[in-house]
């Protein structure tokens, strides 16, 4: 039988994330190429003794279906903590619970993007991202990424210079791959920039509470007095990723779009899930909690830092993160990528090539991350070493 797939989907290709996961069976191979959170990170007890008092006193409800928009504690919890907390949400706007902070990104483009349609994206962004863009036939167009953000010039010049701009996707605060964060500068320019074109934009805050060196910077999404901007975050960096409960907080025209989207693809959220989210919020220290994943992660990221500096050849560039979960590093153009992750997983260390991260699918990159939340102390400087012995093989070449 040959089979005639849609469009959509003829053109997307596998994430090289999970199809590196796949190359990890043997058990001797170091990753750093995951983005999952630090196994000691998850409050297992807390949300042991939860979970058996739901389904001693509160079984129904966390077995039944449940309203699109949410569980109603947790959406106003939720909501509450936004606005407290980070100055997020004005009288035009809601909050919804959705399935993982990715799909409030792939409910905002079905909600805008006809195909042909064109999303701007920071590049190399969140692959995840890209290919919800792409499966609703939306063209990504990528603009650089600077130490400080997107490049503000280029972005003006490609918005004038592209058809059909629809959406700005941005991760602001220690973005997916690279590590870094917009200034606030940047942030508000490209919200002047955002109000000035009519675009509507998407900031993607998966990381932001993860913060462990450096001044907090306020989201783009607290500057919005326009209703143009979409915020997606999750619980699954800040209590668990295995759970897929997230949310979005955007206008009330959008939120409507999104529901019924949603409504066709998973009903609603996991309710179990959304409800031990709502307990853990209320009756456990969220903040004390995240402070502690905090301190696990400053702690790794300066070990991978200090490996990188004292074992990697001068001509390996890399950023240094300020929070969040990655590192990117840069090779010399001279090095061949695709050739050196080989030799990296035949080393027994893998990582995750700059080129999954790319709006332009056939663009070359020099470049690769890695993870140092996921794997052991001792994994992180065994790897690291692998990595820079990797490299100094093929500069002797």
């Amino acid at each position: 039988m040959e089979y005639n797939f849609s469009n959509k989907l003829a053109s997307l290709k596998p994430s090289a994330i999970r199809e590196i996961f796949k190359s990890l069976s043997d058990p001797s191979i170091i990753s750093l190429a995951a983005g999952n959170p630090a196994p000691e990170s998850f409050p297992v007890k807390e949300l042991a003794k939860i979970s058996a008092d739901i389904f001693e006193n509160s079984p129904v409800t966390a077995l039944q279906y449940g309203l699109t928009e949410g569980y109603p504690p947790l959406r106003e919890a939720v909501a509450d903590r936004l606005k407290n907390k980070f100055s997020i949400g004005r009288d035009f706007d809601s909050t919804v619970i959705v399935t993982g902070g990715q799909q409030g990104i792939e409910l905002t483009c079905k909600a805008f993007c006809n195909e042909g349609d064109t999303v701007i994206c920071e590049n190399p962004t969140f692959i995840g991202a890209l290919n919800a863009f792409r499966s609703n036939g939306a063209n990504t167009v990528g603009v650089e990424l600077e130490d400080d953000g997107i490049n503000i010039e280029k972005l003006e010049e490609t918005i004038k210079n592209t058809k059909n701009v629809k959406l700005l996707y941005l991760i602001p605060t220690f973005q997916n791959p690279a590590g870094i964060t917009t200034s606030l500068e940047k942030r508000k320019k490209i919200y002047e920039i955002a109000k000035k074109y009519r675009i509507v934009v998407i900031e993607d805050n998966p990381y932001g509470e993860l913060r462990f060196a450096g001044k907090e910077i306020p989201t783009i999404k607290s500057m919005d007095t326009e209703g143009l901007v979409v915020y997606c975050g999750s619980f699954s960096k800040i209590l668990s990723a295995g759970m897929r409960v997230g949310f979005m907080c955007a206008p009330n025209e959008i939120i409507s779009k999104a529901v019924v989207a949603k409504q066709v693809e998973d009903v609603h959220t996991n309710m179990f899930f959304q409800m031990l989210c709502h307990r853990y919020m209320t009756e456990c220290d969220l903040d004390a909690h995240i402070a502690g994943i905090r301190d696990i992660y400053r702690r790794k990221c300066t070990l991978m830092l200090t490996e990188l500096e004292n074992n990697m050849p001068e001509c390996v560039k890399f950023t240094r993160p300020e929070g969040g979960l990655f590192i990117w590093c840069t090779l010399p153009e001279s090095i061949d990528l695709g050739e050196f992750v080989k030799a990296a997983i035949a080393n027994k260390v893998a990582v995750v090539p700059g080129t999954a991260f790319n709006c332009d699918t056939e663009a070359p990159s020099n470049a690769f991350r890695l993870n140092y939340s996921t794997p052991s102390d001792e994994q992180i400087v065994k790897g690291v070493r692998l990595l820079a012995e990797t490299v100094k093989q093929f500069l002797n070449k």
